[in-house]
Formats: C-alpha cells, structure tokens, sequence
C-alpha cells in the first residue's frame, strides 16, 4: 500500500486529531504522513464566524486538496462540516464519538451573575446562555484553545465555554468546572465526533478508513445532519441537535432559537432510521415556529 497523505489544519487540536487517525490507521498497516493546510477560518480570527459564512469555512481548502489528489485522507472536526459534500468525496467514516457536551471553564452557571462576561465563538452557545436571563454580557471569543483559556486567566472573562470534546482530548479535562448537560445547552450537530472525508473512488484510503467507522456514531450524526439539512441552517441562527442510540433506537432532541435567545423552539422524537427521524423533527421545528426564527433571525 503506498503512502496515505493525511490533510489536516494546523491548530493544536486539529493536529491531536489527525496524528489520533494517524496512529490508528497505522496499526492497520497503512503508511501515512501529515498534511498541513491552512483554511480561510484560519486565517479570520477577528470576527465572529457568523458574519463570515459560517460552515465550510474550516474545509474548504482540505477537499480541494483531496479533489487535486495532494492529499488522500482529511480529518475534521464533524461540527464544521455542511451537510452536503463536493461531488466526488464521502465521508468514509465517522469513528466513535467523544464526550458531545459544552462545558464552562470558570465560575459555575448558578454562580455566574447578572454582568459577568462570558465567552465563546458560537451563537448556539450564547443565545442558549442568554435565554437563562441571567443577564450576562456575551462576548464573541475566537481563537485556538490555549488562547481562550489565556485570557480566562487573565480575568478578561468570569467563564468561557468549549467543546468538552476538544479539551479531553488535549489533556485539559481538570480545567473543566461545570459539563453542562445536553437539556441545559444542547450541543452542535455532529459536536464531539470526527469525520473522516476520502475521495468516494473505492480507493486504498476510503477502504481502510471504513475500519474505523463506530455505528452507532454514523447512526446518531447522521439523524443530526438530516435535522439540520431539513432546517437548511448553516452558523446564522443558533441550532442545536443531539442523538443518542439504544439497540435500534435512535432518540433525537433539537433546538432553534432566536440570535437573543428570546425565543427557543425545542422538541425530541425517536425512530430507527436516522434520515426519516431528522427530517421528521426538523419539520415539527419548522412548524412550531422555527421557520420564522430562521428567516428573520427572532
């Protein structure tokens, strides 16, 4: 088998992630070397992700590279990836799923109070933290992990919140206060597991990548990405979804709200075919008074 070049961005947890596949694809007995590759989102970090496209903006760059055929295997974070993907590529495998809650890193939520600011990059997050009508001051905070918690420490912010995933994985999981549970801030769609993105050629890299695809993960994501491709939403409203699989069970709770929060629309449903139930809530959603937060944005 001849080498698998494997596309990754260069952040710190994006590296964890790709050299995690790495060592897994090679104890399978495949080769690999790592591709760095910088992505638009990458390069804007003064802005809030909203305002700049959203979705995409953390892949573009490594599927066309995998379409040149530069690189032949790509590791994402599955939060950051549209529901729909360039002709000619497929998601070869979505390997078991870490931890998919939010979690603050500071005071605790019955601790904070009215004025203390909290950071984050998501407008899930913030508009799911301004619904408590804690009155808290929201601030857009982007930048690798390290960064965020930097300016934790330097008292920039009473709290911030992350991905629990990402600071497992990193080794940072005693700098973790609170796991909010998933009924208290729903999580990203696909948040906590990874995507691994191959041509959809039946070639060397998609056919030993499929080893390491986890079931009940693939089950579970793929009910999230058919709730949010029902919904058609992207990073400008918030939206949150998660799923969980019991035998053939797929149970499936998500949320649209209001940028302020003002306004949520929430319900769960269950089913075995991960497809149907998606689609399925994200129509009761739409019907419920989603359709409008998603056009207006209240």
């Amino acid at each position: 088998m001849s080498v698998i070049v494997v596309g990754s961005r260069g952040s710190q947890l994006a590296l964890w992630q790709a050299r995690h596949i790495s060592a897994r694809l090679q104890a399978l007995g495949a080769e690999t070397r790592l591709e760095i590759i910088k992505t638009t989102g990458d390069k804007i970090t003064d802005v809030p992700l909203a305002q700049v496209g959203g979705k995409g903006l953390f892949t573009k760059e490594i599927e066309e590279a995998l379409l040149a055929g530069t690189i032949d295997l790509a590791v994402h974070s599955l939060k950051d990836m549209p529901t729909s993907l360039p002709a000619g590529l497929t998601l070869a495998a979505i390997p078991e799923r870490e931890d998919p809650r939010d979690a603050l890193i500071g005071k605790r939520l019955a601790d904070l109070q009215a004025g203390d600011k909290v950071g984050t990059s998501s407008l899930r997050r913030a508009a799911q933290l301004q619904s408590l009508g804690k009155n808290l001051v929201i601030e857009n905070l982007r930048g690798n992990v390290d960064t965020r918690l930097r300016k934790l420490d330097e008292g920039q912010y009473a709290s911030i919140v992350l991905a629990a995933a990402g600071l497992r994985r990193l080794g940072w999981v005693e700098r973790i206060t609170e796991l909010l549970d998933v009924e208290v801030m729903c999580p990203a769609v696909g948040q906590g597991a990874l995507a691994i993105e191959t041509r959809n050629d039946g070639g060397a890299a998609q056919r030993i990548a499929r080893h390491l695809n986890h079931l009940p993960t693939e089950l579970a994501v793929k009910a999230e990405r058919a709730l949010l491709a029902e919904l058609e939403g992207g990073c400008q409203v918030p939206i949150g979804a998660h799923a969980t699989v019991e035998g053939r069970t797929i149970f499936l709770r998500a949320l649209v709200s209001s940028v302020d929060g003002a306004r949520v629309i929430k319900d769960q449903n269950t089913g075995d075919d991960p497809i149907a139930l998606g689609q399925r809530l994200g129509a009761k959603l739409l019907a419920a008074g989603a359709r409008e937060i998603l056009r207006t944005g209240q």
